[in-house]
């Protein structure tokens, strides 16, 4: 789930104003260079998006008459630099940022506010990752959300329910050696809360009020969120000791699946790739019903172009935003990537290519609900993984763990922030 991107450096103010000086006193060529100047942007990247920017430049070029640099640089790498390159003229004008970071990002003065040029081809969960308090930060490129992957070498179609799900748990060929009782017909990673939350959410529990952006109203206590964790025990009980394990439970299900013990698991798009690699025959389809007749409504995540708030082209900066995310150029998106473009229209191109795995995501995402992006989501995913695992350790009751975790959570949020 690690993006990497790419940057270049302005000239500093002072150089620039002196090259204006200079043009006012010289030849015409002078003028020109510094037009130009004037008229190029820098776009950060990752090494595999490279090509596809190279791809639509050209365009872009011709049509705004200006010059776009490209360079690469890791987009985490990026965003921490931020604060500090923007001020010194050594920041990219435009880049690449997750959608949990571009709120506190805007909120930080680090990321410029933008519009939407393409705003009838977002859906609504797209909107709502690039805004906070009403302004909008960025323009969505990427969706994602967690999927159901199943292993055809095993079972010939994927379960749609947690029902079928937990008839896979209680065959006896999904038996765990060494303890007696546990099975690994499904594994899923609960202990970790970005994997936790569609079933939280499923059955009526939620992060923070009014859509995620109201930190005082925390609803991972309430009758829903207990009635989750209380199922997700019931799972637990069935699963070997080593799903417990909160640094490890990962690899422990990627080991299982991929060593053909484990029918089914749930990850995200981004393993794929080592899926094939290990030689599973997997398929990918969307998350089955919950027990309750829910649906597991996981975080949508991705990423969303910026604009540095340091940019010293903030118009043309836009512009690109508008470009890069048209219809045209987040369907040559997917053709480069395989990701999941954000714009609607692109996503119903994708979806035609009858990719199983697209349209699993596709599908997910449709039930996704926007994962908060205001600052104080931060404070919540330590104690929100502390609590499944007092859960599933049988430490705590549902009940207990929970009022224990949103107790912290509110005295982190009031000891850092103030709404």
């Amino acid at each position: 789930m690690e993006w990497n991107w790419k940057k270049f450096a302005f000239g500093a103010v002072t150089l620039t104003s002196a090259v204006t000086l200079a043009a006012c006193s010289s030849g015409s060529g002078d003028k020109e260079k510094t037009a130009s100047e004037d008229k190029k942007i820098v776009v950060s990247v990752d090494t595999g998006y490279v090509d596809y920017i190279k791809s639509i430049e050209a365009d872009f070029e011709k049509e705004n008459g200006v010059d776009i640099e490209i360079k690469e640089e890791g987009m985490i790498d990026t965003l921490d630099k931020l604060s500090t390159d923007g001020p010194t003229g050594a920041a990219p004008d435009v880049f690449l940022a997750p959608y949990d970071r571009v709120g506190g990002l805007g909120a930080d003065g680090q990321v410029a506010e933008v519009k939407l040029g393409n705003e009838a081809d977002y859906d609504e969960t797209a909107k709502k990752l690039v805004t906070l308090d009403g302004k909008i930060y960025g323009a969505p490129a990427v969706v994602e959300s967690l999927i159901l992957y199943y292993n055809k070498d095993l079972i010939k179609e994927a379960p749609k329910t947690f029902d079928e799900l937990m008839a896979l748990q209680k065959d006896a060929k999904y038996a765990f050696s060494g303890e007696n009782g546990k099975a690994v017909g499904f594994l899923a990673n609960w202990t970790n809360f970005y994997y936790a939350y569609g079933l939280t959410a499923g059955y009526g529990g939620y992060v923070f009020g009014e859509n995620g952006t109201k930190a005082s109203d925390l609803g991972l206590a309430n009758k829903g969120a207990v009635e989750g964790l209380t199922y997700a025990k019931s799972w637990y009980d069935t699963w070997p000791q080593g799903m417990q394990d909160a640094t490890k439970a990962g690899d422990f299900i990627t080991e299982q699946f991929t060593t053909g013990k484990t029918a089914a698991i749930i990850d995200g798009p981004w393993a794929a790739a080592s899926l094939t690699e290990a030689g599973v025959n997997w398929g990918a389809a969307q998350i089955p019903t919950l027990a309750n007749g829910g649906k597991y409504e996981a975080f949508g995540g991705g990423k969303a172009w910026v604009v540095s708030n340091y940019s010293k082209n903030m118009e043309v900066a836009q512009k690109f935003l508008d470009y890069v995310t048209n219809e045209a150029n987040q369907s040559s998106f997917y053709d480069a990537t395989q990701e999941i473009p954000a714009n609607i229209k692109a996503r119903e191109y994708a979806t035609a290519k009858g990719n199983e795995l697209t349209s699993a995501v596709i599908a997910q995402f449709a039930n996704a609900q926007p994962m908060p992006n205001i600052p104080q989501m931060a404070e919540v995913w330590e104690p929100a993984a502390t609590l499944f695992f007092d859960v599933a350790s049988g430490n705590k009751k549902p009940e207990e763990a929970a009022k224990e975790a949103v107790s912290t959570i509110k005295e982190a949020i009031e000891q850092k922030y103030s709404e």
